[in-house]
């Protein structure tokens, strides 16, 4: 289940992982992360627009993005993560674009810092919010698009089972180019088949 404070809404416990909104206190932290993952990240990211700050370097424009997301979800348009293991922050899981009415839908994006990527903490972050999405927001659907070249991303959903809907071509814009992608989804009545299973192996289960 997700707990709302009145200083920090929304903070969502996995197993081992714990997931909140940033904040402006987490520049620091967050800039070091994005720093040390450069190489890790931006190939599978869109380019920052011409003249627009970068939120890495400038403290300001963190605030900015921090700002429209707590936007979001006031909203309820979108609900943006930090992934901390114990203190230690350690990426970024969002839920964002949701549509309501007869679409009932959102999509998830995530990244992790390659000091802690293939330890299983991603596919337990992304089950997190999955049940938040499915059984505290009532969503019906959720999707997630990864370049098929990813192989990082790619085997965070096929852990998780998530499945395929095929390639959608020229999908996003992502460091300049136009990429291909395949879209992953899981809707509400897979969810309430797989929760159980989902939840002893990734958010209760003792796993090496």
């Amino acid at each position: 289940m997700s707990t709302t404070t009145d200083t920090m809404p929304f903070v969502l416990h996995g197993r081992r992982v714990t997931l909140r909104p940033l904040v402006s206190a987490d520049f620091r932290e967050w800039r070091d992360v994005r720093r040390a993952n450069v190489e890790w990240l931006t190939k599978w990211e869109p380019r920052r627009s011409p003249g627009k700050p970068n939120a890495v370097e400038d403290r300001s424009a963190f605030v900015v993005r921090c700002s429209a997301r707590d936007r979001e979800r006031q909203l309820g348009s979108g609900y943006g993560f930090g992934v901390f293991l114990g203190q230690a922050f350690i990426g970024e899981m969002n839920l964002s674009s949701i549509q309501r009415g007869p679409f009932q839908s959102g999509y998830i994006g995530y990244w992790i810092s390659q000091a802690h990527a293939g330890h299983g903490y991603t596919p337990e972050a992304l089950v997190t919010v999955m049940r938040f999405a499915f059984e505290d927001l009532g969503l019906h659907r959720v999707q997630i698009a990864i370049i098929p070249r990813n192989s990082a991303s790619r085997r965070v959903v096929e852990k998780v089972g998530v499945r395929s809907e095929g390639i959608a071509q020229r999908y996003l814009e992502i460091n300049g180019a136009w990429e291909d992608h395949e879209r992953f989804a899981m809707t509400s009545e897979e969810w309430n088949v797989r929760s159980a299973d989902l939840r002893n192996l990734w958010l209760t289960s003792t796993r090496t």
